[in-house]
């Protein structure tokens, strides 16, 4: 039965996807991080659902008269020449290795996703749907997990995520600690009362998906972004309080196997997993100083692990990675693309922070602010996370990053239109009620309609 669902929503979405691509995005986009078809048991889950999907939007997106191409800005160019350098380096690495295209293909479309994403996305209300999509999708397994844990006192086994790049329930972890701020700030930014409740019971327990996880990583993770929300927070003498009601919660139901698991995170140099993670480092540093320019070539890593290992150093059971996204992305691809994976985290968080300067300015509170303090929290958490995982691939960081260059362009479009119609508007229906308006976005008054919630 599921799988017939989900075969009737896929198929069904087909021609929406093809008159429309940016519906066709929104289902990919389901289709990857809510990984829809995971959730069946039978022929589904091995449908290749996410290319039927793009394969049709693309050729819709093609036939559409009045298509717009990409924004082919710094950060775009950035992701192109990362894309080139990667391959680059697949081909003439110098380490060992069999040519393998696979993973690499697998990178590309993540890349152009990205970018397609920017020719799509160009008003704030497919934002706003894409930011629903992604908070929806993640959402799900928030209630899903959360509620299993709650109702069970924390005894749960370790939760691993649907599938794909959420299959490891490190990268699951940290996926949900992302999920948060996504969460909470999307709430905020609506209207409706239902949709803003609903937000904010998805955060406590996908913070409890988090601790069923058992992932240490995502435990620092975590840390890190309540640390932000709370510094961000407009009074943070109440988000410490929320914060410290949270902790107490999460004492109250964490099982005494997340504690003593967290508690190796202290005596590090007597557990097994965390002296395997800092031989891993060393052996990436090794790979970069002797193959500084092109790397040992993409998804290489655990290939030529023993050649850059000393003599003396044991061999790990099971798959031998980086642990860290950094040393991933130099140790395997080189200093430039290195250098060009961190200046893409850079340049979003310079053009978030450079847009909330702008707003600040003329707003108390908007959209735009909570869109600000979102993204923020997301990169700043990611950057911590991806110090203890392998998440240089992580499809949605670089979906974010498309996000941010198209949140910028939006945003400063609408506040150069406050700045030149002060007092546009007029007047507007909302359920009957006529509400005076100063610009589209920018509203005073709370109004009873779709859409973003109002500036108070």
């Amino acid at each position: 039965m599921r799988d017939l669902l989900v075969v009737m929503i896929v198929v069904g979405s087909l021609p929406a996807c093809f008159r429309r691509p940016l519906v066709g995005l929104l289902m990919f986009s389901v289709l990857a991080y809510m990984r829809l078809q995971d959730l069946a048991w039978g022929f589904a889950r091995y449908g290749r659902w996410s290319f039927y999907v793009a394969v049709v939007t693309f050729a819709g997106y093609v036939a559409h008269r009045y298509r717009k191409p990409p924004i082919m800005e710094v950060r775009t160019q950035l992701m192109v020449a990362l894309a080139t350098i990667v391959g680059l380096g697949l081909l003439f690495g110098e380490g060992e290795h069999e040519l393998e295209l696979g993973p690499y293909v697998e990178f590309v479309k993540i890349i152009g996703v990205a970018v397609f994403t920017t020719a799509l996305i160009r008003t704030r209300e497919h934002l706003r749907l894409m930011v629903w999509v992604i908070a929806m999708s993640f959402g799900f397994y928030a209630v899903k997990n959360g509620v299993a844990f709650v109702v069970r006192l924390g005894r749960l086994q370790i939760i691993r995520g649907p599938g794909g790049m959420l299959e490891d329930n490190n990268d699951f972890g940290l996926a949900m600690v992302l999920s948060v701020p996504i969460l909470l700030y999307a709430g905020m930014a609506e209207r409706r009362v239902v949709l803003r409740r609903g937000t904010l019971i998805m955060v406590p327990l996908a913070m409890m998906t988090v601790v069923a996880t058992h992932s240490r990583g995502a435990f620092v993770a975590m840390g890190a972004m309540l640390m932000i929300l709370v510094w961000r927070s407009k009074n943070r003498v109440m988000g410490l309080l929320i914060a410290g009601m949270l902790l107490l919660a999460g004492v109250a139901f964490a099982p005494s196997s997340y504690f003593e698991r967290v508690a190796t995170i202290r005596n590090f140099k007597e557990d097994g997993s965390a002296m395997g993670r800092l031989r891993a480092w060393a052996i990436a540093r090794n790979m970069i100083h002797e193959h500084p320019m092109l790397g040992v070539g993409y998804n290489r890593f655990q290939v030529n692990y023993a050649a850059h290992a000393p003599e003396d150093t044991p061999h790990p059971g099971g798959p031998i990675v980086a642990h860290n996204s950094y040393l991933q992305m130099w140790a395997e691809c080189g200093t430039p693309a290195f250098f060009i994976y961190m200046a893409l985290l850079g340049l979003s968080l310079i053009d978030v922070w450079r847009v909330r300067k702008e707003a600040r300015r003329r707003y108390h509170s908007s959209w735009i602010l909570s869109y600000c303090a979102m993204f923020e929290a997301v990169f700043l958490t990611f950057m911590v996370g991806s110090m203890f995982l392998n998440r240089a691939q992580f499809d949605l960081i670089y979906h974010l990053e498309a996000m941010v260059l198209c949140f910028g362009r939006i945003a400063r479009r609408e506040m150069a239109v406050e700045d030149r119609h002060p007092f546009r508007g007029g007047g507007r229906f909302a359920r009957g009620t006529l509400t005076l308006v100063r610009a589209p976005g920018f509203e005073r008054r709370p109004i009873a309609a779709k859409g973003f919630r109002s500036g108070k």
